[in-house]
C-alpha cells in the first residue's frame, strides 16, 4: 500500500480548497469556527457545564459536548449563535465588500 503525503494548508482558504469546499462553504466554515472559538473561550472562562449550556440553549448535552469538541457536522451557525445568546452574549456580523469582487 502506498503512503499518502499529508497536505499542509497554511490558511483557512487553502484548507477549504484542499477539502474541496466551494467559496461559500469555506466562508460558512470560517464563520462557524470563529463562533466555536469564542464559545470555547466563554465556557472555559465562566466554567459553565455542558448540561447548563444545553438546558439554556434548548439542545442536548451530547450535542453541546460534540460541538465543544469541534464536531460541527450538522451544526448550523444559527445554533452556535443561539447557544451564545443563551449564555448572555450577542453576535455582531460585519459585511464588507472584497476588493477582488468589485
Amino acid at each position: 500500500m502506498r503512503k499518502l503525503k499529508p497536505a499542509v494548508a497554511k490558511t483557512p482558504e487553502a484548507l477549504a480548497e484542499a477539502l474541496g469546499l466551494s467559496a461559500a462553504e469555506a466562508k460558512e466554515w470560517q464563520v462557524q469556527h470563529v463562533l466555536l472559538k469564542r464559545l470555547r473561550e466563554i465556557v472555559r472562562r465562566e466554567k459553565i457545564t455542558h448540561a447548563v449550556i444545553a438546558k439554556r440553549a434548548g439542545t442536548s448535552r451530547t450535542r453541546v459536548t460534540a460541538i465543544l469538541n469541534g464536531n460541527l457536522e450538522h451544526v448550523t451557525s444559527d445554533l452556535l449563535i443561539r447557544i451564545l445568546g443563551s449564555l448572555g452574549y450577542t453576535v455582531r456580523i460585519s459585511v464588507s465588500r472584497v476588493d477582488a469582487a468589485a
